[in-house]
Protein backbone atom coordinates (compact mmCIF):
# COMPACT_ATOMS: atom_id res chain seq x y z
CA UNK A 1 0.00 0.00 0.00
CA UNK A 2 1.48 3.19 -1.04
CA UNK A 3 -0.48 5.70 1.83
CA UNK A 4 1.81 8.68 0.91
CA UNK A 5 -0.02 9.07 -2.57
CA UNK A 6 -3.50 7.41 -1.50
CA UNK A 7 -2.95 4.66 -4.26
CA UNK A 8 -4.08 0.93 -3.17
CA UNK A 9 -4.80 -2.14 -4.93
CA UNK A 10 -7.09 -4.79 -3.82
CA UNK A 11 -4.59 -7.65 -4.36
CA UNK A 12 -0.87 -7.61 -2.44
CA UNK A 13 1.71 -9.75 -2.80
CA UNK A 14 3.81 -10.56 0.39
CA UNK A 15 7.18 -12.04 -0.74
CA UNK A 16 8.38 -14.95 1.78
CA UNK A 17 11.74 -15.93 1.37
CA UNK A 18 12.35 -19.76 2.74
CA UNK A 19 15.80 -20.97 2.99
CA UNK A 20 16.03 -24.77 2.92
CA UNK A 21 18.44 -26.66 5.45
CA UNK A 22 20.64 -28.82 3.34
CA UNK A 23 21.09 -27.32 0.10
CA UNK A 24 21.61 -23.06 1.22
CA UNK A 25 19.42 -22.67 -1.59
CA UNK A 26 16.77 -19.30 -1.35
CA UNK A 27 13.22 -20.02 -2.83
CA UNK A 28 10.76 -17.49 -3.07
CA UNK A 29 7.18 -18.65 -2.46
CA UNK A 30 5.04 -15.15 -3.66
CA UNK A 31 1.48 -15.13 -1.39
CA UNK A 32 -1.32 -13.26 -2.58
CA UNK A 33 -3.94 -11.56 -0.12
CA UNK A 34 -6.96 -10.28 -1.28
CA UNK A 35 -9.10 -7.75 0.66
CA UNK A 36 -12.96 -7.80 0.40
CA UNK A 37 -15.32 -10.50 0.47
CA UNK A 38 -15.00 -13.78 -1.59
CA UNK A 39 -16.85 -15.55 -4.07
CA UNK A 40 -19.77 -13.46 -4.66
CA UNK A 41 -22.84 -13.48 -7.02
CA UNK A 42 -23.48 -11.58 -9.95
CA UNK A 43 -25.59 -8.78 -8.92
CA UNK A 44 -24.78 -9.36 -5.10
CA UNK A 45 -24.66 -5.96 -2.83
CA UNK A 46 -22.32 -6.21 -0.13
CA UNK A 47 -22.94 -3.53 2.37
CA UNK A 48 -21.20 -0.55 4.06
CA UNK A 49 -21.97 2.44 6.15
CA UNK A 50 -21.22 6.00 5.10
CA UNK A 51 -20.40 8.32 7.88
CA UNK A 52 -20.39 11.95 6.39
CA UNK A 53 -19.66 14.46 9.04
CA UNK A 54 -20.22 17.72 7.57
CA UNK A 55 -19.73 20.90 9.85
CA UNK A 56 -18.66 24.47 8.62
CA UNK A 57 -15.01 24.42 9.29
CA UNK A 58 -14.50 20.72 7.04
CA UNK A 59 -16.27 17.93 5.50
CA UNK A 60 -15.42 14.20 6.50
CA UNK A 61 -16.48 11.15 4.01
CA UNK A 62 -15.56 8.54 6.40
CA UNK A 63 -16.61 4.69 4.88
CA UNK A 64 -16.86 1.40 7.22
CA UNK A 65 -18.48 -1.95 7.70
CA UNK A 66 -21.62 -2.41 8.91
CA UNK A 67 -21.05 -2.94 12.70
CA UNK A 68 -18.94 0.38 12.33
CA UNK A 69 -15.64 -1.52 13.68
CA UNK A 70 -14.19 -1.78 10.95
CA UNK A 71 -12.68 1.23 8.73
CA UNK A 72 -12.79 0.67 5.05
CA UNK A 73 -11.30 4.43 4.22
CA UNK A 74 -11.55 7.76 4.89
CA UNK A 75 -10.82 11.51 3.64
CA UNK A 76 -11.86 14.59 4.33
CA UNK A 77 -12.50 17.72 2.66
CA UNK A 78 -9.20 19.16 4.27
CA UNK A 79 -6.96 16.53 2.27
CA UNK A 80 -8.36 17.47 -1.07
CA UNK A 81 -7.75 21.37 -1.14
CA UNK A 82 -4.48 23.46 -0.08
CA UNK A 83 -6.80 26.49 1.43
CA UNK A 84 -8.63 26.36 4.71
CA UNK A 85 -11.16 28.77 3.86
CA UNK A 86 -12.37 25.96 1.07
CA UNK A 87 -12.48 22.72 3.32
CA UNK A 88 -15.74 22.64 3.96
CA UNK A 89 -16.79 23.41 0.11
CA UNK A 90 -18.79 21.31 -1.94
CA UNK A 91 -16.25 20.75 -3.89
CA UNK A 92 -13.92 19.45 -1.40
CA UNK A 93 -16.94 17.41 -0.17
CA UNK A 94 -17.30 15.73 -3.68
CA UNK A 95 -13.11 15.27 -4.16
CA UNK A 96 -13.38 13.18 -0.90
CA UNK A 97 -16.53 11.32 -1.81
CA UNK A 98 -15.20 10.16 -5.27
CA UNK A 99 -11.67 8.79 -3.48
CA UNK A 100 -14.28 6.85 -1.15
CA UNK A 101 -16.25 5.25 -3.54
CA UNK A 102 -13.05 4.12 -5.93
CA UNK A 103 -11.62 2.73 -2.68
CA UNK A 104 -15.22 0.99 -1.85
CA UNK A 105 -15.06 -0.74 -5.89
CA UNK A 106 -11.58 -1.79 -4.86
CA UNK A 107 -12.23 -3.63 -1.79
CA UNK A 108 -15.69 -4.45 -3.18
CA UNK A 109 -18.14 -2.45 -1.58
CA UNK A 110 -21.10 -1.99 -3.87
CA UNK A 111 -23.55 -0.29 -1.43
CA UNK A 112 -24.18 2.17 1.42
CA UNK A 113 -26.29 3.20 4.28
CA UNK A 114 -25.69 7.24 4.74
CA UNK A 115 -25.13 8.69 8.51
CA UNK A 116 -25.32 12.37 7.94
CA UNK A 117 -23.94 14.25 11.13
CA UNK A 118 -23.93 18.03 11.49
CA UNK A 119 -21.72 19.75 14.93
CA UNK A 120 -25.03 19.60 17.27
CA UNK A 121 -24.51 19.45 21.10
CA UNK A 122 -24.94 23.54 21.73
CA UNK A 123 -23.58 24.44 18.63
CA UNK A 124 -25.68 24.25 15.06
CA UNK A 125 -28.05 21.50 14.03
CA UNK A 126 -27.42 22.75 10.60
CA UNK A 127 -24.96 20.15 8.37
CA UNK A 128 -22.56 21.87 5.83
CA UNK A 129 -22.54 23.43 2.28
CA UNK A 130 -20.43 19.46 1.88
CA UNK A 131 -23.04 17.27 3.14
CA UNK A 132 -25.29 17.08 0.23
CA UNK A 133 -21.99 17.35 -2.31
CA UNK A 134 -21.07 14.18 -0.97
CA UNK A 135 -24.07 11.74 -0.70
CA UNK A 136 -24.53 13.13 -4.29
CA UNK A 137 -21.21 12.44 -5.66
CA UNK A 138 -21.27 8.50 -3.72
CA UNK A 139 -24.76 8.27 -6.13
CA UNK A 140 -23.10 9.00 -8.96
CA UNK A 141 -20.16 7.11 -8.25
CA UNK A 142 -22.09 3.58 -8.92
CA UNK A 143 -22.58 3.37 -5.24
CA UNK A 144 -26.27 1.78 -4.59
CA UNK A 145 -27.49 3.85 -1.45
CA UNK A 146 -29.88 2.22 1.20
CA UNK A 147 -30.57 4.19 4.09
CA UNK A 148 -30.16 7.83 4.76
CA UNK A 149 -30.49 8.78 8.79
CA UNK A 150 -29.15 11.65 10.32
CA UNK A 151 -27.24 11.30 13.54
CA UNK A 152 -26.55 14.72 14.74
CA UNK A 153 -26.40 14.81 18.48
CA UNK A 154 -29.39 16.96 19.83
CA UNK A 155 -29.25 17.50 23.72
CA UNK A 156 -32.44 16.78 25.59
CA UNK A 157 -30.75 19.56 28.14
CA UNK A 158 -27.09 20.62 27.51
CA UNK A 159 -24.79 23.43 28.46
CA UNK A 160 -25.35 26.73 27.86
CA UNK A 161 -25.08 27.74 24.09
CA UNK A 162 -21.60 30.44 23.59
CA UNK A 163 -22.28 33.86 22.77
CA UNK A 164 -23.91 35.66 25.94
CA UNK A 165 -26.95 36.94 26.84
CA UNK A 166 -26.95 39.47 23.66
CA UNK A 167 -26.01 37.23 21.21
CA UNK A 168 -22.71 37.44 18.88
CA UNK A 169 -22.69 40.79 17.51
CA UNK A 170 -21.23 41.72 14.32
Amino acid sequence: INAEYGEASSTHSRHLVHMSKKTKKERVVKEEVTLGPQNLKEGELVWGVAHIYASFNDTFVHITDLSGKETVVRVTGGMKVKSDRDESSPYAAMLAAKDCAVRCEQIGINALHIKLRATGGSRTKTPGPGAQAALRQLARAGMKIGRIEDVTPIPCDGTRRKGGRRGRRL
